[in-house]
């Protein structure tokens, strides 16, 4: 009889599917260099892949500051309060539910302000 050999999986990382290789090296200066890192730490990415989306993109998106993720909240927890306007518009009236409005549409106007740059 004859031994049918299995193909092992073969053992570790998979390959990529794009491979990075090419390096192409650029020197800075030690002031020009802590520059580029502050903006890459800012944009919330290593200074390598900040190198190279300005590069090819020209701009990058940066994250969200921990000001922005607050107010992103807040407007977040405003949505239940714009359902409660809602119910004290069939209890109390119309009058009453238009004076809550009127509240949460300046709260959330001056949370729109903050977020624009």
């Amino acid at each position: 009889m004859e031994t049918v050999k299995k193909k092992q999986k073969k053992a570790g990382r998979p390959a990529k599917a794009i491979k990075m290789e090419i390096r192409a090296c650029v020197r800075f200066t030690r002031h020009e260099y802590f520059i580029i890192r502050e903006k890459a730490v800012q944009a919330g990415v290593n200074a390598s892949v900040y190198i190279r989306h300005m590069a090819i993109q020209g701009k990058i998106n940066s994250r969200l500051t921990a000001d922005e993720m607050q107010t992103i909240r807040q407007l977040i927890g405003m949505s239940v309060n714009i359902n409660q306007v809602a119910k004290i518009c069939h209890r109390e009236g119309l009058y009453e539910a238009m004076q809550y409005f009127e509240h949460y549409r300046n709260l959330f106007d001056g949370l729109l302000k903050k977020l624009k740059p």
